[in-house]
């Protein structure tokens, strides 16, 4: 088959397929509020249209949630490999709604100094980015009649809102949706223009905990001194947890299972483009705060953390209020990374915490647990390295495996549950502003990702 016609085609079907996303990006399928319900229906039925009008027989799936989407080609091709593409369906809210210079889904073309976007909710996170595989097989198909590959096409309602009917949906349809490799396009380049796969993803345990002093709040200046304050003590055993010479993680045993990153990918990160400076000046740093050995990209890929994310406790209103409070509270997560086992974890964590109360000071911990391993993809098997070739064919300079701070969970749950390897692949810039207002996507995204898609099946077919 010959990839140059389809690429071709690709290129002289951009304007129509930018209308196709631009009529997807209209449906306003917000998972998480259930007054969009009939939207995210909308936007399912649209997808299953969408797919069979290229020859792709797809069906609407129904779960306790948002549907699925689920289609199936080449099927009697039993020779080729056999992938399955993974995209969601669903999007953000909007909120602020004030702080959108145009309206969230009426989404439209806009020129900016690094060329034209696509404007709107969704055109990044993730109906632009799904929607590259999907235009890349309609002109493979267009072209050849047939596809280089085996796929399956398997689109999510509810990435946005905890996926709760993704893993029981998976399980039950397990044999149906295996394959050789999932192919995962919700991801950013490293950099501008810098073609990347994510390697791995960071792994992530929640917890939070209450410290319980006095039986009520009581009064400053009858109990200042003598009485032990729980803020305080919060403060004091927060503070515990960093080793301030060298912004490590003073937990005892918390690096188990971390794992040195070999020379090549350190390399290949190195010659990314990443730019320091404009990382951290975009969220107003000056310099880095974490671990002083480790790169800025180490200290964000390949090296776990513990934030905490939220303190209270006491009086928090106008005015003043002189207590000593009865509880503080404290919210925390852990990114992971290589083989971190989230339990150990957690326990170490608590281990440590329980280890610093004082005398009328006790711990409450909060046992709705959640908690996920790091994902680590096996890239020495042949088709990474095939991908790699295309990508950086595609986008005229060397592709690079680079690592998420992030987690996407539907990575590990295709190796846990389907024991499947995925590819992540994606062509979001960081500044696309997803989850946020005025997202967009680069239409050179758009377009070079379709026919980046493309050189990959082509690649992975032989």
């Amino acid at each position: 088959m010959s990839l140059n016609d389809v690429l071709d085609r690709i290129d002289t079907e951009l304007d129509a397929a930018t209308e196709r996303l631009l009529e997807l990006l209209r449906i306003q399928s917000i998972s998480t509020d259930p007054a969009f319900k009939a939207d995210c229906d909308k936007a399912a039925d649209w997808l299953v249209a969408d797919l069979n009008s290229i020859g792709i027989p797809a069906q609407k799936r129904p779960t306790p949630g948002h549907p699925m989407v689920v289609g199936h080609i080449g099927e009697e091709n039993t020779e080729a490999p056999h992938v399955l593409f993974y995209g969601h369906y669903d999007v953000q809210p909007v909120d602020p709604l004030n702080q959108w210079t145009t309206p969230p889904f009426e989404p439209q073309l806009e020129e900016t100094e690094n060329g034209t976007v696509i404007r709107g909710r969704g055109a990044s996170d993730d109906k632009g980015q799904l929607m590259t595989f999907v235009e890349a097989c309609r002109a493979w198909k267009a072209v050849h009649g047939s596809l280089p590959c085996r796929i399956t096409f398997f689109f999510e309602g509810e990435e946005e809102s905890g996926s709760p009917s993704l893993v029981p949906f998976m399980k039950e349809h397990a044999a149906e949706l295996k394959a050789d490799l999932a192919l995962i396009c919700d991801t950013s380049m490293v950099s501008r223009g810098v073609p990347s796969i994510s390697s791995q993803l960071r792994g992530m345990v929640k917890d939070e905990f209450t410290l319980v002093g006095p039986r009520i709040d009581l009064h400053s200046g009858h109990y200042g001194g003598p009485g032990l304050n729980p803020l305080r003590e919060m403060s004091r055993i927060i503070a515990s947890f960093y080793d301030e010479d060298s912004g490590a993680v003073a937990v005892e045993g918390f690096y188990e299972g971390v794992e040195k990153v070999p020379a090549e990918l350190l390399r290949q990160w190195e010659a990314s483009g990443f730019d320091a400076k404009d990382y951290l000046g975009n969220a107003g740093y000056t310099q880095a705060h974490g671990e002083k050995d480790y790169t800025i990209l180490e200290q964000q890929w390949a090296r776990p953390t513990l934030e905490i994310n939220g303190i209270w406790g006491g009086y928090n209103g106008a005015g003043s209020k002189t207590v000593i409070p009865s509880e503080a509270h404290c919210k925390i997560t852990c990114r992971l990374v290589g083989d971190m086992n989230p339990d150990a974890v957690r326990d170490r964590l608590r281990k440590h915490v329980e280890a610093q109360v004082k005398p009328d000071c006790k711990v409450v911990w909060n046992n709705d647990l959640e908690g996920s391993r790091a994902s680590v993809m096996d890239i020495s098997r042949p088709e990474f390295e095939a991908a790699r070739g295309a990508l950086s064919d595609e986008w005229k300079r060397e592709a690079v495996f680079c690592g998420m701070g992030g987690s996407i969970p539907i990575a590990g749950f295709f190796k846990s549950i389907l024991g499947m390897e995925s590819m992540l692949v994606g062509y979001a810039n960081e500044d696309d502003a997803i989850h946020s207002p005025n997202e967009k996507y680069d239409l050179k995204s758009f377009h070079k990702g379709t026919r980046s898609w493309a050189r990959i099946l082509d690649a992975l077919s032989k």
